[in-house]
């Protein structure tokens, strides 16, 4: 006998964080079988940035509002891992930028692609009303929060 989860057992916040990381369980294992396992959740906290143009691990740091070792720590596990890299900027060739590799710009693009595929799977199944007014009402619920900005500018970080 299958026991469905009632709405009304649970708030409103706690369905949306579980309802999120169920989708994002389900991306990863997608990506996994793409051959792009070594993504994490969390990977998108630091690459947001860096997917808007190349920038420094100063403005990284203050963009994501941890320390520069924070940042530097974050960024070299990215870089390990083939997603990021350190260029000589341009205006100061002792400066460095970070910037997204093949394998990072790959990793974007895969990751939208299973996004997209995702949500075209809810829709097929609820319907797109369904699924625009489930979107409308948590960006409204973000505008209610004031973190509908940070969203907009990529600048969205973890609860601390």
């Amino acid at each position: 006998m299958v026991v469905h989860l009632r709405p009304a057992d649970l708030e409103l916040s706690l369905l949306a964080l579980f309802a999120g990381w169920a989708m994002t369980d389900e991306l990863q294992r997608r990506l996994a079988a793409d051959g792009m396992g070594e993504l994490r959740f969390n990977d998108g906290v630091v690459i947001q940035h860096v997917v808007a143009g190349p920038l420094s691990i100063t403005e990284l740091a203050e963009r994501m509002g941890v320390t520069q070792q924070a940042a530097s720590k974050a960024v070299a596990d990215l870089e390990r891992r083939d997603l990021l890299t350190r260029r000589p900027s341009p205006a100061d060739a002792r400066a460095k930028l970070l910037h997204l590799t093949d394998h990072g710009r790959a990793a974007v693009e895969g990751t939208r692609v299973r996004r997209a595929e995702l949500e075209a799977e809810l829709v097929r199944e609820f319907g797109a009303q369904r699924v625009d007014e489930a979107r409308e009402l948590l960006a409204a619920i973000l505008t209610r929060f004031d973190a509908d900005d940070a969203v907009r500018n990529r600048r969205v970080r973890p609860p601390g």
